[in-house]
């Protein structure tokens, strides 16, 4: 099975030896719904990703994440079924809280004879068996894994939030250094989770993004830290602040809250503070160390709290891409002197390989 991903990764590289015509993300993109929930070609990346926090009714907690890439590899129209002009990717993860497992599959496929791809009509991304299914009323996610699957209905209880201004999300200095980026910050989700054997039952909420660009970041940058946060007033933030080589923090991080009733607003680097607390992780496959413990303010909305993991391990080891951090957190803090609770997840790309960050998200 490697030696698959090794020829398609030969394939790639020499079929995108050229430059190629993309488009870059620019000022003043016009999102369109529900056609910007699909498939765009014109620019060379671009993912949908899903993440959330779901609880049985016998407490058990767990985490999953489904994911589908698309890297292009050429704008050429050349007839048959096995011509490459995109390469998809996909990850599947279960973070199992209570039972203390981490658990993840990846794939990388070309769209072949229906071996992967976007289908608008059908509303289907999919990945062989890994599927979202996008409607009026809700998608569903489905995903089998050798020791756990997914069979997940989510619903959006707010509508898309544009991240980033004048439809763009800027990652650094300069035209093209952005993506078209936007997120579902609060679906509603029920469903089922198979794990060894066992079928549970379970619910909670999950967080969509899809992000679709041309090149994004700046050749400084060497990675992101990126978190979703849900808190248990209704209200929902993101933040992500990117790193230079130098350890200093890109000035276009940036981030957005949603307040209970689904108003946003932009966050802007100068308007939070992300800072590591210790408590790393090191990982015995990468040797890569996290820092698992964060704590978050902002002062413009009031609200400051720590972010912490109730499982360390959750780190994706890459097969044939970048190896990374990503799981379950927990929120605690306060908003205006009151109490605040959450759940989230959280993303830190390019601590394995600097400057390997540019597919997680």
């Amino acid at each position: 099975m490697r030696n698959r991903w090794i020829a398609l990764l030969m394939l790639f590289m020499a079929v995108s030896a050229g430059a190629q015509d993309y488009k870059s993300a620019l000022p003043g993109y016009k999102f369109e719904f529900p056609r910007d929930y699909f498939n765009h070609e014109d620019y060379q990346t671009e993912w949908w990703y899903y993440t959330g926090n779901l609880r049985a009714p016998d407490g058990h907690r767990f985490g999953y994440e489904l994911t589908f890439f698309r890297q292009g590899v050429s704008r050429d129209d050349k007839p048959g079924p096995w011509f490459v002009k995109d390469l998809w990717m996909a990850h599947l993860a279960l973070s199992d809280v209570t039972g203390q497992r981490f658990y993840h599959e990846e794939r990388l496929n070309r769209a072949g004879p229906g071996m992967a791809g976007v289908d608008e009509k059908a509303g289907l991304v999919w990945n062989g068996n890994w599927q979202a299914r996008i409607g009026d009323r809700g998608e569903e996610l489905r995903g089998v894994g050798a020791k756990f699957g997914i069979g997940l209905k989510v619903a959006a209880a707010k509508a898309p939030l544009i991240q980033g201004q004048n439809g763009v999300s800027q990652k650094a200095e300069g035209d093209g250094h952005a993506s078209h980026y936007f997120s579902l910050t609060r679906l509603i989700t029920t469903g089922s989770i198979d794990l060894d054997g066992k079928a549970y039952q379970v619910e909670g909420t999950s967080w969509m993004d899809h992000e679709f660009f041309t090149g994004s970041m700046s050749a400084d940058e060497t990675g992101w830290d990126w978190l979703s946060v849900q808190l248990e007033d209704g209200s929902d933030l993101m933040l992500y602040r990117l790193r230079h080589r130098d350890g200093s923090i890109d000035p276009y991080s940036s981030g957005s809250y949603v307040s209970t009733q689904g108003k946003s607003e932009f966050v802007t680097a100068k308007d939070f503070a992300m800072m590591p607390v210790g408590d790393n992780w090191t990982s015995a496959q990468t040797k890569a160390s996290y820092p698992e413990r964060w704590h978050v303010s902002i002062a413009r909305i009031g609200i400051e709290f720590d972010v912490t993991t109730p499982l360390r391990d959750q780190e994706l080891v890459g097969g044939y891409g970048p190896s990374y951090w990503e799981g379950v957190v927990e929120i605690d803090g306060k908003r205006d002197g009151v109490a605040v609770r959450g759940v989230g997840y959280l993303e830190m790309t390019g601590y394995a390989r600097p400057g390997e960050a540019v597919i997680p998200r």
